[in-house]
């Protein structure tokens, strides 16, 4: 798992007057709104004894720990500690790490990292969001699954022919060569481009509206934003698309919590939101099974153990972009972060953390060092 980018935490309309609970890379976090509607998300953790601060109550613009009364603004700050008085000053110490928070595609993104705001990743952007002709519907999900190797999936034009019976035809078909991929690179990621023959669309109103009576080649392809977000973009007719914008945010090492905003230019309006909404449902279903037979559980910490093919570009891309990631000491250390147990409370480092290093109650969480064996490693072994 990554710090230094945004995460979908939640949908907008999940927050409301109370605060929420939310738990994102192995850590829980508070979402609320203050009087003027603007979100905000801090650590947790009450820094006095422990108490969970999603538990407790908005009061005006801050939030109340249901333990003890104190009130830490969106900034982090506490504000009122009642067990010394109204009058009494707060110790600068009476603090908790706060984070960026845009509302954006009908998401919640939080910014759970250290970085200033000039050297911030995106958030994955969703160029046709809301403009004319587009329509937008968001679905969630919950997987058990590392969720690198979901990323990966994605990546992985071949699998479609065999895992999933919407889009290819098991191999019976003959010829299932992936034609050769032109990884194309973006700030914050790569992708590609390809092409697919697939059967027929089962849906009645799917197939008269993309145009199509019997197998066709399609369209698609896949590019990811960063270490856990990806848009699939396909044309399933003449002059249709559907793009699958997929928000991924670790839970922790083994869940994964899936945002989906699928946009469209066919079947407008709510009422085809179901349909798609259960295709999606049963493609994810297929992938599932497969995803969680893999041994081993995880992504590889090296190739050398996997027999790559051309067909795996980009995914052997994608691992390189992990490295790179490793290098700047973005990724946590999740062994270190398993033996604090339940013995151990900490933070995902904030921005305020850059400007007064010291301070903190907390302790940040532990962040692996990449090591120049471990750039060496052989990343480029695709056949």
């Amino acid at each position: 798992m990554f710090i230094n980018f945004w995460y979908a935490a939640l949908r907008t309309g999940q927050l409301a007057d109370q605060p929420v609970k939310v738990r994102m890379l192995g850590q829980n976090f508070v979402l609320f709104r203050d009087t003027a509607g603007k979100a905000h998300c801090l650590s947790n953790i009450c820094v006095h004894r422990g108490g969970s601060l999603a538990g407790g109550k908005v009061k005006g613009d801050r939030v109340e720990c249901p333990y003890h009364g104190w009130q830490f603004d969106g900034a982090g700050q506490c504000t009122r500690i009642p067990s010394l008085g109204a009058a009494a000053k707060i110790p600068a110490r009476a603090r908790v790490d706060a984070y960026p928070v845009e509302e954006r595609y009908g998401l919640v993104h939080v910014f759970l990292g250290d970085l200033p705001e000039a050297e911030r990743p995106t958030i994955m952007p969703i160029p046709e969001y809301g403009q004319p002709g587009w329509h937008a519907q968001v679905d969630e999900y919950l997987n058990t699954a590392d969720y690198r190797r979901t990323i990966e999936n994605g990546l992985d034009p071949a699998h479609n022919e065999f895992v999933h019976t919407t889009h290819g035809f098991s191999g019976k078909e003959g010829d299932s060569r992936v034609p050769d991929l032109n990884v194309e690179e973006r700030p914050w990621g790569c992708g590609f481009i390809t092409t697919y023959y697939s059967p027929p669309l089962q849906d009645a109103k799917m197939k008269a509206a993309a145009g199509r009576q019997g197998d066709a080649v399609v369209t698609a392809g896949t590019f990811h934003h960063g270490p856990t977000c990806m848009t699939t973009y396909i044309n399933p007719g003449p002059g249709i698309s559907i793009h699958q914008n997929v928000y991924k945010t670790p839970v922790d090492a083994t869940t994964v919590r899936t945002f989906l905003v699928q946009t469209r230019t066919f079947l407008l309006g709510t009422e085809n939101d179901a349909r798609f909404s259960e295709r999606n449902v049963f493609v994810r279903g297929q992938d599932q099974v497969v995803l969680s037979a893999l041994e081993p559980f995880f992504t590889p910490e090296t190739n050398n153990h996997e027999l790559l093919m051309p067909s795996d570009r980009g995914v052997a891309r994608y691992r390189e972009f992990l490295q790179q990631w490793e290098s700047r000491g973005w990724r946590i250390d999740e062994a270190a972060l398993a033996r604090d147990g339940d013995r151990v409370a900490r933070a995902i480092p904030s921005p305020a953390r850059r400007e007064q290093p010291k301070g903190w109650v907390l302790d940040t969480v532990p962040v692996l060092a990449a090591t120049e064996q471990r750039s060496r490693q052989c990343l480029d072994s695709t056949a």
